[in-house]
């Protein structure tokens, strides 16, 4: 009766004794699934929501007056180089004359992969009359000034959110922003970004970029 007592008390013990381990190997099977999508998540994949947040399209309040046809519209611009494409938009007028006054039409058209912060007409028209007609005049100042608007890379709208980039001038630009609202040099606004042309992403800008 004894030993029967005793046989049943072992089991008993035995029992315990192997029950928790059985669950927390359980317990491990399930964790498994969590812990590899974490895993995933550090990887930084994009996703289809990551995607549409960094869209391919050209936004800004002032891509509404970009032509819907022709050579001076999105599609028109992307067939021709940057200094070409340029000319066929009227509000850049005023900077593709100065490219022409500077002698860099052709140094842009045929640059490979860069981006352009393109100051506008009205942006050119901020700065007084007479600095400006100084300026133009200056060959010198005036390519140190254009060249600081251009970045040796395609910059994508992403690239832009805190970034900082050296200029074919060989000074700085900051960015800054998120979305469709980014600002150049803290004093820029881009009003119409992530335009294509055959070689270069533009950003058209409110305010001419003066280097350092």
């Amino acid at each position: 009766m004894n030993s029967m007592k005793s046989r049943r008390t072992a089991i008993a013990v035995a029992a315990a004794a192997v029950l928790p381990l059985s669950l927390a190997a359980c317990s491990d099977t399930k964790a498994a699934p969590p812990a590899a999508a974490g895993d995933q998540a550090k990887t930084g994949e994009s996703t289809p929501a990551d995607d549409s947040m960094t869209g391919d399209q050209p936004f800004g309040a002032a891509c509404a007056g970009v032509p819907k046809e022709g050579a001076g519209s999105f599609d028109g611009m992307a067939k021709d180089p940057v200094t070409t494409a340029a000319s066929n938009n009227p509000a850049l007028s005023t900077l593709v004359a100065a490219v022409k006054q500077a002698g860099l039409v052709d140094t842009l058209n045929n640059a490979k992969g860069i981006t352009v912060f393109a100051p506008t007409n009205d942006a050119f028209a901020k700065t007084p009359k007479a600095d400006l007609d100084k300026v133009l005049a200056d060959k010198a100042a005036l390519t140190k000034i254009l060249t600081y608007h251009v970045v040796g890379q395609r910059l994508a709208p992403k690239q832009l959110y805190n970034g900082s980039f050296e200029t074919l001038q060989k000074g700085m630009v900051t960015t800054a922003g998120s979305e469709e609202s980014y600002k150049v040099n803290d004093a820029s606004r881009v009003v119409c970004g992530n335009v294509k042309t055959a070689n270069a992403n533009v950003y058209i800008v409110d305010t001419v970029l003066m280097p350092q």
